[in-house]
């Protein structure tokens, strides 16, 4: 029981250098989680002839299964932007829901954005999509935001090809048919709490000034863009495939061509790879894009996320530095002394390093070190686990989180309304 408690005393000390590294001295994640990983196998005494080996095997695992698939998302979302799908989406369904399901409007459209694109790039593409909403409504833009937020907070969070997700799902090999149908039926509740009934507890949302940094958004004329079947069909492709798969996969004897089909077509890869040239083609050459426009907007696409690529790369590291060292095995031990739920523990210790951090793919890579063993031990499921990380790397945001800052900035509100839209 002494070695266990050491072991997780090192990582916890570990977690703070982390924590002190990119918040205080502002060092660059990937070489805070490279310092933090390395202190740990010394402190818990890995023999240095086999640290270089885990730090290449920590890379190396992640890097194997998630570069083409973030990759390709990238390139699927700059697309849908760049053709005007996303406005197609939005506008349609704002206009079948009618003004008073509006928020619940917002919430599936962030929902879709959240999924197809980074956060980021949802963001800016969605506020002032919604502030322009908003005033056609004669509606408060924040109480607009808010579901907006949450839907495209929790897409991101939870579903793949998104780089949080897809390490989560690496990590704990989790199957990603029951992580997309789990999913749904984790964030439709979430969302709906988080983005509309939550209103209800928030005083004061009417009056909420609108800073001048976002504008209303310059929509396009609607023969400029794809129809809607198009402009829905390319995020959710990759949903689609993977759980159709599945169900064939479920229902055909193994030995079949039919089985062996849906096996390929169902693997993140091969499903995001259709995924985009689906989307060159509907996105790109039929809306008139050439050739070395379609590879342009690809190249930026590639060049937006090659930092968030190696920071979950680095984070790889830590995570296996925790496998190889053994100290997942002692957490297990310990953990097997109590009688508290592996899920509720892989979502407390998430929460915990996303709130000391501000970083959520960092958190939630940086946990499933910490509690994949706990899959095996205790015999759970882990698309369960996947999702729990993923929710718990999805909590209230502070000053040093960069989702905070773009918040604040983007619609110039004051930082105690910032923290006060957090804190719910």
């Amino acid at each position: 029981m002494g070695a266990d408690l050491l072991a997780l005393l090192w990582v916890f000390i570990g977690i703070l250098l982390l924590v002190f590294l990119i918040v205080k001295t502002k060092v660059h994640n990937i070489i805070a989680l490279l310092i933090s990983g390395l202190f740990i196998a010394f402190a818990e005494g890995m023999p240095l002839t086999k640290i270089g080996t885990t730090i290449e095997s920590g890379v190396g695992s992640v890097m194997s299964s998630l570069v083409l698939i973030v990759i390709f998302g990238a390139i699927v979302g700059k697309l849908m932007t760049e053709s005007g799908a996303s406005q197609q989406i939005a506008d349609t369904i704002v206009n079948a829901m009618g003004r008073k399901l509006l928020p619940f409007a917002l919430l599936l459209i962030g929902m879709i954005f959240g999924m197809a694109m980074f956060y980021e790039v949802a963001f800016l593409i969605l506020m002032p999509l919604v502030i322009s909403i908003a005033k056609e409504a004669k509606i408060s833009y924040m109480k607009l935001v808010i579901p907006t937020i949450a839907g495209a907070t929790m897409g991101h969070s939870i579903f793949p090809p998104q780089p949080g997700p897809m390490a989560l799902v690496t990590a704990f090999h989790a199957d990603m048919a029951q992580v997309y149908v789990l999913g749904f039926i984790v964030i439709i509740p979430t969302i709906i709490c988080s983005g509309v009934l939550i209103q209800r507890f928030i005083p004061g949302l009417d009056k909420m000034p609108l800073g001048d940094v976002l504008k209303p958004a310059q929509k396009r004329d609607k023969s400029e863009l794809p129809s809607f079947g198009a402009s829905i069909i390319v995020p959710l492709l990759p949903a689609i495939l993977i759980v159709c798969s599945a169900i064939v996969k479920s229902l055909a004897p193994k030995n079949t061509w039919l089985f062996k089909f849906a096996t390929f077509l169902g693997g993140a890869e091969i499903s995001m790879l259709v995924t985009v040239i689906v989307a060159m083609i509907l996105f790109g050459y039929r809306r008139g894009m050439n050739g070395t426009e379609i590879t342009n907007h690809m190249t930026s696409a590639i060049e937006g996320i090659s930092n968030v690529i190696m920071v979950i790369a680095a984070g790889g590291v830590m995570k296996q530095v925790i496998i190889d060292s053994g100290i997942g095995d002692k957490i297990v031990d310990l953990v097997g002394h109590s009688s508290i739920s592996p899920f509720i523990l892989a979502w407390v210790i998430t929460v915990l390093i996303r709130l000391m951090t501000g970083q959520g793919a960092v958190s939630a890579i940086t946990a499933a070190g910490i509690v994949a063993p706990m899959v095996v031990a205790f015999h759970v499921n882990p698309a369960l686990m996947m999702l729990a990380c993923a929710c718990g790397s999805n909590t209230t945001t502070l000053m040093y989180d960069g989702g905070f800052i773009l918040y604040q900035q983007s619609f110039g509100i004051s930082l105690k309304d910032t923290l006060r839209l957090g804190e719910y």
